[in-house]
């Protein structure tokens, strides 16, 4: 389907979110089991489980919406999990790893934050307010997850890396 409209760019980039989100799903437990500091493994289960519910919220402006979404893979997505997988598969378990994790989480926050962006103020020209409530609900978590893993990064595992 051809993107020649607003509703069409909408409705694109917001099957394009929801594969990411899907695919993040799958990815935050490998993550999780790879940190070896257990408040970063803790974050990781705890945006897991935030993750299931941007699921859910996805799935409800669907429905407000009337829309039906595409079907298609996220290809931004899933090269981010790549390089957070060769994270895991070049690196030894210890606080260099997490550090790298960290950074890895912090690039699919901005990719995330970018997306949710751009959908509130294309839902927003749409006339989509509903619409526009929950996803710039999902925005702000982004940028809190954002925000802890910044914090989490100066005061816990860089120091620790660097130690390492």
């Amino acid at each position: 389907m051809a993107r020649q409209t607003l509703e069409d760019l909408f409705i694109h980039d917001l099957s394009d979110i929801y594969s990411a989100e899907k695919q993040l799903t799958r990815a935050l437990g490998k993550l999780a089991r790879a940190a070896t500091n257990e408040q970063l493994s803790q974050a990781f289960e705890t945006h897991l489980q935030e993750t299931h519910g941007q699921v859910e919220r996805i799935d409800k402006v669907v429905e407000m919406c009337g829309i039906r979404l595409k079907r298609m893979k996220c290809a931004a997505m899933e090269g981010l999990i790549e390089e957070g997988q060769e994270l895991i598969e070049e690196l030894e378990k210890g606080p260099i790893l997490d550090a790298g994790l960290i950074g890895a989480a912090q690039k699919v926050e901005h990719y995330e934050i970018a997306a949710y962006g751009t959908l509130c103020a294309l839902g927003k020209q749409l006339g989509r307010e509903d619409a526009v409530k929950l996803l710039h609900q999902t925005l702000e978590e982004e940028k809190a997850t954002d925000q802890k893993l910044s914090q989490f990064a100066e005061k816990v595992g860089n120091p620790q890396a660097k130690k390492g």
